[in-house]
């Protein structure tokens, strides 16, 4: 699978994730990864920043509130369009493109700091996309990024409850087993049985890597982790959906901070602006 086939699939899933997302049903991105990143985030505030895999813009405005000059892709246009629309109505100062994240169409050292939520672990060539985001950080720049977590959404997951419906563990299986592009079929986890009736699923392409993998990719593209988090739930009042439940015995996304420490030459030739 290359980028052209993800980027179908995420064009096909945009209309209907847009508006799920925007309705409250991305509740995993909402209660549980968007905060613990935006926790974690170095300050931002005066800063260029660019995020990568922006999909209708919902965290990209988070990081203009917070007072970054931001830039934004995406390779699935639905997404971008919707992105825009809402700039256009609630203006940031956000420019938005369609863009592909290995091949990103920016100069070298264009920003202080790059973000991508839940993205990489998307895209067919991981080393490619993050010696794009090394080439186009300045000196000193930072790169933050979301994915699956490696060690606890490998290619098998099976969440396993307990009589009373309570979470009692992850079942995890396939960790050494690398994806390159299987096809995953889901619905948001808040959607009812009888709301599934009436949307599609999403069909979202998968490149599973291991933990040891992801840390090598990192380094080998020029930059040194600075930290790593592990969002969970936590035992918040009223929080009692499924999928927040498991991030309290199992996370299920890895959040890595990095900086830049060396330039590393791209996979191609950097691309005009």
């Amino acid at each position: 699978m290359d980028s052209t086939d993800v980027a179908r699939h995420w064009e096909a899933n945009a209309e209907a994730w847009t508006r799920q997302a925007r309705s409250g049903f991305d509740i995993f991105r909402d209660a549980v990864n968007t905060p613990a990143f935006m926790a974690q985030l170095p300050a931002i505030q005066g800063r260029e920043g660019l995020d990568v895999g922006c999909g209708e813009g919902s965290n990209t405005r988070q990081l203009a509130r917070r007072g970054a000059k931001m830039m934004a892709v995406d390779i699935a246009p639905t997404f971008v369009r919707h992105a825009q629309e809402t700039e256009c109505k609630d203006p940031l100062g956000i420019e938005f493109r369609v863009g592909d994240g290995m091949a990103l169409p920016f100069v070298e050292e264009s920003f202080d700091f790059v973000t991508a939520f839940m993205s990489l672990m998307d895209m067919p060539d991981p080393q490619r996309a993050l010696r794009e985001a090394n080439r186009v950080l300045r000196s000193g720049g930072f790169l933050q990024f979301s994915i699956l977590h490696p060690c606890f959404v490998p290619p098998h997951r099976k969440v396993l409850r307990r009589r009373n419906g309570k979470t009692r563990a992850i079942e995890i299986g396939d960790y050494f087993a690398t994806t390159t592009g299987r096809v995953d079929t889901w619905w948001f986890s808040m959607l009812s049985r009888k709301q599934r009736q009436k949307v599609a699923p999403f069909q979202t392409p998968i490149f599973h890597r291991t933990l040891s993998q992801w840390i090598d990719l990192v380094v080998g593209a020029g930059f040194a982790i600075e930290k790593l988090g592990e969002p969970t739930a936590g035992t918040a009042p009223g929080r009692r959906e499924a999928v927040l439940e498991d991030t309290e015995v199992a996370p299920l996304s890895l959040i890595v901070l990095a900086t830049k420490r060396r330039a590393v030459s791209g996979p191609s030739p950097a691309p005009t602006p």
